[in-house]
């Protein structure tokens, strides 16, 4: 798994490549572009096309629906911010990991009887932040994270440093990527 996850808005689909390339350039190999946009499928199928050596997955998927077209459109990955049983099951059928949204001890316990032990954290900062995984982390010492929201360049190392944290997500690295693409011009 990548250790850094940028979480990619497209809004039109011309961005897709300009984007990916400007994370790539930075020395990011993964995208998970969200689910929130009409051109999302198209722009997953395309960054999976012109990008096949990057980790390309789907963010914000929230039903069964949007998880297949995830799947038909190539993602490698699904991640949502719950836990839907439904897509659970699809990304299990699929052999495709999923990352469900998980921060309470119930929801955490949901996903283990669902055979997920990898968790969105989400919203991090809202949720109590690197305090609230270490305290998660004692009754679910099988279990990895990914802090998404609230997760920034300032607390990004402390994050990282933490063993129980897989990856973590978080748009700045678009922003960041982007800022550096524009300033090698």
């Amino acid at each position: 798994m990548d250790k850094l996850i940028p979480v990619v808005v497209i809004k039109e689909l011309n961005e897709t490549v300009r984007i990916l390339s400007a994370l790539k350039k930075d020395g990011i190999n993964c995208a998970e572009i969200t689910f929130r946009t009409d051109c999302a499928a198209e722009a997953i199928a395309l960054a999976c096309k012109k990008f096949p050596d990057m980790n390309v997955g789907a963010g914000t998927v929230i039903n069964a629906k949007q998880c297949k077209e995830a799947l038909a459109a190539g993602a490698k990955f699904i991640v949502s911010p719950g836990l839907s049983a439904e897509v659970a099951k699809i990304c299990k059928r699929e052999d495709v990991p999923y990352y469900p949204g998980c921060v309470t001890p119930t929801e955490i316990m949901a996903a283990l009887e669902l055979g997920i032990t990898t968790v969105k954290f989400f919203p991090a900062n809202i949720y109590g932040g690197l305090k609230a995984l270490k305290a998660l982390s004692a009754p679910f010492p099988q279990v990895k994270f990914i802090p998404t929201g609230g997760v920034n360049r300032d607390n990004l190392e402390e994050f990282l440093a933490f063993e129980k944290v897989a990856a973590v997500g978080g748009s700045f690295f678009v922003e960041d990527a982007l800022k550096k693409s524009n300033e090698v011009k």
